[in-house]
């Protein structure tokens, strides 16, 4: 539109250029009018674009918490979850390992000589002591075994030392008495100071074990002395068929409850709830369950699937609607005992922040739109004096104090309504520096749109780098398990061996790897390797390593020949100069002649005369760094119920927190501890010691074990026979 005289027809200077020609009250009254208008358009456009930015930050700030609720609730409860858990399978190891020594004692009893047990003495009550108790009417002295499980009491009195998660350990026996551990000796006593019959077989755990005939949890009970709740895993003690009694462990639960306690406060709970879905711990005065309270049978029918699903496996993350509440939920199970952990956030908490953020933008907004107010109060009244004193100025003044009041107004509008509408942010200009109320609510709006954008930019950024980060290192040890045989038995119809194999990568994918497979009806490969490094690089160079291993395999070649074609494969592209040891073993199935190859790897373990050996000889270099390496090969005869164990060296390496290693000393005692038990059980044997010497520490290399039994090659042919 073209000016005229400086003036734009139709526009806010000429009509407040009629206004300073026309009488001062109809100029001050259409100046007051449209001065009033343009403060409400522009507190009309304000407030929407206000609605409309808390609507976004409301938005994006509830789904940045979901994610954050998600990460952090999930994960917390699942590390707690197997915290406990491993705790748990602490406890059955040492059951175990009473159960088997109660039932190695009886079974030597002809090589040993009961030894004398006293009932508890009250002047030892707080020290860690042996004692026995027995039911009414029994007399302890005639018993059968009670003199034998008295030589398990050095043992269990270091089993009780060393471990903070024991309370009590014992042993009670089919004839009604009853061999213990334990630090308290005045409660065995009544208050006129005679021994308390101890009715053993009537004990839950005594009960459950016996009706299991296997390992069994008992729920929380109350100690039949102290009254203290506690939880107790036993096992029956079973000899030529016979069950003559059964060993127990009294676990502390003072960890456990220490986590549901200070998980919760603040609006967070937590909660442990056993197989049948029934509340064990709880914090006091929750106001949402209750211990004993069955929520299997809730009437929420949500709380009844989320416990399902707690139980199974590591819930998502779930809102659970409680008593007119919502609660951010996750749960993870304890397999060992099977039981859960769960824990509730309330929601209204985590929204907290949200609101807070919201109240300062609607403080903002508002310090902001009452300073424009104000502003333009003052500004009408300066404007009517104006005119009033200066009506007989030039047009010129008027208009050019119009303009310098109106045109920052003008352009912040259109600057707001553009934002509102692309979203782009509000940009201070240098018009809009005007030293006043103006330049005030510019800096404003300029501040709250680069928070607003930053916070947004940040939190999504975080977020998606995340998500990112883990759905990588899943998928990579999706890739590297499916990657090897997982499937046990492996061949269910080839009776002529036996054989399992295990891998624990020390992180989320590792570099060792196993593999087996048949290259014809009477031939069966088997290989273990162990690549140089650790996590993503040694897990990809693992892959293409049992590619390269398996196909050299599948064409017929011999031990040697196939080491020799995988290493020229490997060192014609080695750019990362990464190299892999290998074992590499050919069995004869029909005969038990195997013929095998070592590149570098550690040394095989076979039985001879039913005791395993380590088998050493000569090893070949590397495979992958250097080229033209000749291998050579040997062979091995296994005779039926021979066994051969292959590993890697993060076997006979591990440390415990004294940086000890492990060593193929205690590895061999670990596989002959069962001698004849089969494949499977052989390597959780080894698995079992080697968690006991590390006592925790961390794992710093990859566990990588295999182990094959021959049968024969007779089996096969009477069973078909059959």
């Amino acid at each position: 539109m073209k000016k005229l005289f400086g003036i734009r027809p139709g526009g806010l200077k000429r009509k407040m250029a009629i206004l300073v020609l026309t009488i001062l009250i109809v100029t001050v009254a259409v100046l007051s009018v449209f001065s009033e208008l343009r403060s409400r358009i522009l507190t009309r456009i304000v407030g929407e674009t206000r609605i409309e930015q808390t609507a976004a930050i409301s938005q994006v700030s509830g789904d940045t918490m979901d994610a954050m609720m998600k990460s952090a609730l999930v994960d917390s409860i699942e590390l707690q979850a197997n915290i406990a858990d491993n705790d748990f399978t602490e406890i059955v190891n040492e059951t175990y390992m009473l159960q088997s020594m109660a039932q190695g004692v009886i079974e030597n009893r002809d090589s040993l000589d009961p030894m004398e047990v006293l009932p508890p003495d009250p002047e030892k009550d707080g020290e860690p002591s042996v004692m026995v108790l027995c039911e009414a009417g029994v007399d302890y002295k005639r018993s059968r075994y009670l003199g034998l499980m008295a030589h398990l009491g050095t043992p269990m009195l270091a089993m009780l030392a060393n471990s903070e998660k024991i309370d009590a350990c014992y042993v009670g026996l089919a004839d009604g008495t009853f061999f213990c551990v334990d630090d308290s000796t005045k409660n065995r006593f009544d208050e006129n100071g005679k021994l308390k019959a101890f009715p053993v077989r009537e004990r839950p755990w005594y009960k459950g074990a016996l009706e299991t005939g296997r390992l069994y949890f008992t729920g929380i009970e109350t100690d039949a002395f102290s009254g203290v709740q506690s939880l107790t895993c036993s096992a029956p003690i079973i000899v030529d068929g016979k069950t003559l009694g059964v060993v127990g462990i009294d676990i502390i639960l003072d960890n456990m409850r220490d986590f549901v306690h200070s998980a919760s406060g603040g609006g967070s709970y937590a909660f442990i709830v056993n197989q049948a879905g029934e509340v064990l711990l709880a914090p006091p005065d929750n106001g949402l369950f209750e211990i004993g309270q069955d929520l299997g049978a809730s009437e929420n029918a949500e709380v009844q699937e989320f416990v399902r699903e707690a139980l199974d496996s590591t819930t998502r993350l779930a809102i659970l609607t409680l008593g007119g509440k919502q609660y951010y939920a996750a749960g993870s199970p304890m397999p060992t005992v099977g039981w859960a952990a769960i824990a509730l956030v309330d929601k209204e908490i985590t929204e907290a922040p949200e609101k807070q953020m919201l109240a300062e933008y609607d403080r903002i907004n508002e310090d902001a739109t009452a300073a424009f107010r104000a502003s333009s109060d003052r500004l009408k009244w300066a404007n009517r004096l104006a005119i009033t004193l200066l009506l007989l100025f030039s047009i010129a003044v008027a208009l050019r104090a119009a303009g310098k009041i109106s045109r920052p107004l003008e352009e912040m509008t259109d600057n707001i309504i553009d934002s509102s509408e692309t979203g782009r942010l509000f940009e201070m200009k240098d018009s809009y520096r005007t030293n006043d109320e103006i330049e005030v609510l510019a800096l404003s709006f300029d501040e709250l749109s680069k928070r607003t954008k930053q916070y947004i930019e940040d939190i999504t950024q975080i977020t998606k780098e995340k998500e990112r980060v883990s759905t990588e290192l899943n998928m990579a040890n999706q890739i590297q398990t499916s990657m090897l045989p997982h499937i046990f038995p492996a061949f269910p119809d080839r009776k002529e061996f036996d054989l399992y194999a295990k891998m624990d990568p020390a992180r989320e994918v590792g570099g060792d790897f196993y593999d087996f497979f048949l290259i014809d009806e009477d031939h069966l490969c088997m290989v273990m390797a162990d690549v140089s490094g650790k996590g993503i690089p040694a897990a990809l160079f693992m892959m293409i390593s049992k590619v390269i291993l398996q196909s050299c395999a599948m064409l017929g070649r011999s031990p040697a020949e196939i080491l020799e074609k995988t290493n020229e494969a490997l060192c014609s592209s080695n750019q990362v100069e990464m190299f892999v040891t290998v074992w590499l073993g050919i069995l004869e199935i029909s005969t038990g002649k195997i013929t095998a190859a070592n590149a570098g790897h550690e040394y095989p373990a076979m039985t001879k005369d039913g005791t395993f050996e380590l088998l050493k000889g000569r090893h070949g270099f590397v495979i992958g760094g250097l080229e033209g390496v000749v291998y050579h090969e040997y062979e091995l005869q296994m005779k039926p119920g021979d066994k051969l164990f292959l590993y890697t060296d993060g076997v006979p390496e591990a440390t415990d927190a004294q940086n000890q290693m492990f060593g193929t000393g205690r590895m061999l005692e670990a596989l002959n501890r069962e001698k004849d038990a089969d494949s499977e059980k052989i390597l959780e044997n080894v698995r079992e010691d080697l968690d006991k010497f590390v006592s925790g520490a961390e794992q710093f290399d990859d566990l990588t074990m295999l182990c094959i039994e021959y049968n024969g090659a007779d089996v096969n042919k009477n069973q078909t026979q059959e």
